[in-house]
């Protein structure tokens, strides 16, 4: 598998605009964005008592390795004036690495595969419409198979909104 896929999520302000604007601050890093899902709306995972997300993943070509990727990452979530304090809180931009090819990482700093895709229907819903095939490197499953044996029953609906790939 060559390919790295980024989640992206938002429950505050212009949840669209915030999107639209990370992909745009990533596209400056020259991360050249090859597809994104569709727009979900999602009830929020791990703290109930916040507003709905507006989740999506990207497939995305860059010239970083997994280390750099990370700092590309938080440092585009700063911009965008994400401040961290309590886990799973409101946020007006996530970005979380989920698969970097088929690469195995874990270390204090950075886990890859994201530990925690199998229980997230908002990452699997997306990533299904990507590539549904895509094989989990630990699990050795396809995401249509992890979305098929996925706990989460969290409420995530498809939006009819899209982001503009002409701005980046």
């Amino acid at each position: 598998m060559k390919k790295i896929f980024l989640s992206l999520g938002t429950n505050q302000g212009f949840r669209l605009e915030n999107l639209q604007t990370a992909c745009i601050e990533l596209s400056n890093y020259a991360i050249k964005i090859k597809a994104s899902s569709p727009i979900y709306e999602t009830a929020p995972w791990g703290k109930s008592d916040q507003p709905w997300f507006y989740n999506t993943v990207l497939e995305i070509d860059c010239p970083y390795e997994p280390k750099q990727l990370l700092n590309i990452c938080l440092e585009t979530e700063k911009k965008l004036g994400r401040i961290r304090k309590i886990k799973w809180d409101q946020r007006i931009i996530d970005i979380d690495i989920l698969y970097y090819y088929d690469l195995i990482v874990e270390n204090k700093y950075l886990k890859i595969p994201h530990p925690e895709i199998q229980n997230r229907r908002f990452n699997l819903l997306p990533l299904v419409l990507l590539d549904p095939l895509l094989i989990h490197p630990l699990l050795h499953k396809t995401q249509k198979e992890l979305l098929a044996h996925c706990k989460d029953n969290l409420e995530c609906y498809l939006t009819s909104e899209k982001l503009n790939h002409d701005l980046l």
